[in-house]
C-alpha cells in the first residue's frame, strides 16, 4: 500500500475515543479537509502583491535593512508574537541570520500607529521561532546545534537572558500549558524530537526537568508518555538520541498551545499534530496524505498560531502556495492569504494583535529572495476576523 493509504488505515483503526481538544469535537482520526473557506475566495492581489478575502486589507509595517520609527528592521524576519501593552500592543520579531539573529519589537498605539521600534536581544544565532509566556515575555528559540533558548522582554529595558536548562538542540519553537506549568518545544531535524520543560516553579525558567515525548515509531495517534532527558546539554549525545523510546518527527516547526491541546507542525510531512494534555494522546489534525478528493491546500507546513476570538488555527507556509491556510474549528482547511511574487521566500511569523483584529506575519525574503539586505517584509492584515463563542 502507498503512503496515503497506510496512514489512513492507522489513523481510523485507532479512532473510537472522542477527541476533547479545543479543535474538534469529532472523532480522532477526523483530520481536517479541504473545504470553503469561512473567510471567502482570495481577491486578486492588493498593491502588496497579497491576496485575500474580501473585506481584508493589508499594509507594510517594516521592511529589513530599512527605518521603521527610527529602527533599522533586522534581516530574516522569522517567529513572531503579539503582547498587550497599555491600551496598544508590542509585536515581536526573530531574526534567523548567522551570528546576529536575536530579536526586536515594534509597538503599536491603540488605533494602531506605530510608536516605536527596537531591539530586545542581540548576540545569538540563527533565532528562528520562539513562544510567548503566560507573564508576558517572549522565548526566542537558536535553529543551531545546541541552540538555546533566550527569554526576552517585549516591552524593552531588560537584557534577554539563556535559559539553558531548557536543553541544548535545534530548537524552533516554544508553547507555554499554563494548566499544566508546561513548555513545550519543537526540534528542527529530520528525526527530532517533541519536548517539554517543567520548571520547578511556574513564571521562573531557570530550574526544571526537560523531558521528552515516547511513542512507538509508527505512531500516528494514541497515547504518549514522556521520560526525562539524561543530559540537557547535548553533548556529547545529542538529547534526541538520549532515550531510546523516543518517538521522531520530521522536521519540527511551529507549536501553538490552546485549550488543553498543543498543535505543532513537521515540515517534513506536512502534518499538524495535535497532543491532548489531559489525556496524553498525540493525533493528527492535518496531513496532506490524507486529503481527499483533492489536491492538499496547504504544504510546506511551518509556523502555526490560533486566532484569540476563535478556535481557528492558522498556519504558514515555507514553499507550497505562500499561503497562510486557516484550519477551522470544524476541520476545514482553506487558503487564508496568499504571497505573490514571492517565489524564493516563506510566510513566517504569524500572530494576531491581542483583541483579534489584526493579524502580522513576515515574508522572510521578500521578493529579492535574500536573508539579507533589504528582503524581508512584515505586514499587518485587518480585517473581519470571524469570533465564535
Amino acid at each position: 500500500m502507498d503512503r496515503r493509504t497506510v496512514l489512513r488505515a492507522a489513523v481510523i483503526g485507532g479512532g473510537g475515543a472522542a477527541f476533547s481538544g479545543a479543535l474538534w469535537g469529532q472523532a480522532l482520526g477526523a483530520v481536517a479537509q479541504p473545504g470553503p473557506s469561512p473567510y471567502g475566495d482570495l481577491l486578486a492581489a492588493d498593491a502588496n502583491g497579497i491576496q485575500l478575502p474580501q473585506g481584508f486589507t493589508s499594509r507594510v509595517i517594516a521592511r529589513s535593512g530599512q527605518r521603521v520609527a527610527g529602527h533599522t528592521w533586522h534581516w530574516a524576519p522569522d517567529g513572531g508574537a503579539c503582547f498587550p501593552d497599555g491600551t496598544g500592543w508590542i509585536y515581536v520579531s526573530n531574526s534567523e541570520i548567522p551570528l546576529a539573529g536575536g530579536a526586536s519589537a515594534i509597538r503599536f498605539a491603540a488605533d494602531g500607529s506605530i510608536t516605536s521600534a527596537y531591539r530586545i536581544l542581540s548576540g545569538t544565532n540563527l533565532n528562528c521561532a520562539g513562544g510567548a509566556t503566560p507573564w508576558g515575555t517572549w522565548l526566542s528559540c537558536e535553529e543551531i546545534a545546541l541552540g538555546r533558548v533566550f527569554e526576552t522582554w517585549p516591552a524593552g529595558g531588560r537584557s534577554g537572558e539563556e535559559r539553558t536548562r531548557m536543553g541544548r538542540f535545534k530548537h524552533e519553537a516554544a508553547a507555554c500549558d499554563p494548566v499544566r506549568q508546561a513548555v513545550y518545544l519543537t526540534e528542527d531535524e529530520s528525526d527530532g524530537c517533541f519536548y517539554r520543560f517543567i520548571p520547578d516553579t511556574w513564571g521562573d525558567l531557570r530550574t526544571g526537568r526537560l523531558q521528552v515525548l515516547c511513542a512507538p515509531a509508527d505512531q500516528v495517534t494514541g497515547p504518549a508518555t514522556w521520560q526525562d532527558i539524561p543530559d540537557r546539554d547535548g553533548f556529547p549525545t545529542a538529547t534526541r538520541r538520549q532515550v531510546g523510546a523516543a518517538k521522531h518527527f520530521d522536521g519540527g516547526e511551529g507549536c501553538w498551545y490552546d485549550r488543553g491541546v498543543c498543535y505543532f507542525t513537521t515540515k517534513g510531512d506536512n502534518r499538524v499534530w495535535a497532543y491532548d494534555t489531559a489525556a496524553s494522546t498525540l493525533d493528527l489534525a492535518y496531513d496532506d496524505s490524507l486529503v481527499t478528493g483533492g489536491v492538499a491546500p496547504l504544504t510546506g507546513v511551518d509556523n502555526i498560531t490560533g486566532a484569540p476570538n476563535s478556535r481557528d488555527l492558522f498556519v504558514a507556509e515555507d514553499g507550497g502556495n505562500l499561503e497562510i491556510n486557516v484550519i477551522t474549528s470544524d476541520g476545514v482547511v482553506a487558503p487564508f492569504l496568499r504571497i505573490l511574487g514571492q517565489s524564493s521566500s516563506e510566510v513566517t511569523g504569524p500572530a494576531f494583535s491581542p483583541d483579534g483584529s489584526r493579524l502580522y506575519f513576515s515574508s522572510q525574503r521578500g521578493t529579492s529572495g535574500s536573508s539579507t539586505g533589504s528582503g524581508g517584509i512584515t505586514y499587518e492584515v485587518t480585517g473581519p476576523f470571524r469570533a465564535q463563542p
